[in-house]
């Protein structure tokens, strides 16, 4: 545990990322200097998880609010009273989870989510537990020759036509998960977008390997020509020893930085249900 913080306990989970946050109610009134220091958990720590929280939407909303605008996802519909959130559903009777693969969240945005808030609302007995990846020790860990080849490298993004998905759309993926709503982005917004492959970090100056499921081809490339590096780098940016695995209880929140971590929803709770509440801050454009 790490002692020095005044107001919350800050327990790291693993040795390359997460630490657990107590000694803290999300629901209270809390003093602007708490806020300070789980600002600082999250920037030392890339992903923060909180136990046994009792919140409704809107303190889910006050909180995510105290770090930026929110986000709504373009293809995604969110809460019918609550816009802002979107619920994260899966029933005994869907054949496919949301956020089954890594990613970083809203990379195919002009200007990526900032963080994600995720608040479990009911878990599985067992199995729906979320997996973390460092992007820092993932760049840290390239050669110097690779650092060098891809220092100027963007990369295209795309919210759809995943090719996980063997090119589906996100319609036709959603057809194995009826409990969620995928809309039509409007024609004005941009879900294709080139962000650079190593960003620095705006709060730490550090820089961090900016890869995920998102990604199409590297520009000025072929898809073809991209494909070999877009799954060496996807493959060494989730190697064992850069990640962290939390596993969910009703109640449970956790806080992750998208400028510096990948995630991946594991979908091994068959015949359960699970249901999260997640509201996205908007970030900057990368660079």
């Amino acid at each position: 545990m790490r002692n020095d913080y005044q107001h919350i306990t800050v327990t790291p989970i693993s040795g390359a990322l997460g630490a657990e946050i107590g000694n803290v109610d999300l629901a209270a009134d809390n003093p602007e200097s708490v806020y300070d220091e789980i600002n600082r958990a999250l920037l030392e720590n890339q992903v923060i998880f909180f136990r046994d929280q009792d919140i409704t939407p809107k303190q889910h909303l006050a909180f995510a609010k105290r770090w930026g605008d929110l986000h709504q996802h373009p293809f995604m519909k969110g809460m019918d009273e609550f816009p802002d959130i979107l619920e994260i559903k899966k029933t005994p009777s869907d054949k496919r989870n949301f956020g089954g693969g890594w990613h970083s969240d809203q990379m195919f945005a002009p200007k990526p989510a900032m963080g994600t808030i995720l608040y479990a609302k009911e878990t599985p007995t067992h199995g729906g537990d979320t997996m973390f990846a460092n992007m820092y020790l993932a760049y840290d860990a390239l050669s110097d020759g690779m650092k060098a080849m891809i220092g100027n490298m963007k990369a295209v993004s795309s919210g759809d036509n995943f090719k996980a998905a063997g090119g589906k759309t996100r319609k036709e993926v959603a057809g194995d998960n009826k409990s969620m709503t995928v809309l039509d982005p409007s024609p004005t917004e941009k879900t294709i977008n080139a962000h650079p492959v190593v960003r620095i970090h705006p709060e730490t100056g550090r820089k961090a390997l900016y890869t995920g499921g998102h990604w199409r081809y590297f520009e000025d490339l072929t898809e073809g020509e991209s494909e070999p590096l877009i799954d060496f780098l996807r493959e060494h940016s989730t190697r064992p020893e850069f990640t962290c695995r939390f596993r969910w209880e009703d109640g449970s929140i956790a806080f992750w930085d998208n400028r510096c971590t990948q995630h991946f929803a594991i979908d091994d709770y068959p015949g359960q249900t699970r249901i999260m509440h997640r509201i996205t801050v908007c970030g900057d454009e990368p660079f």
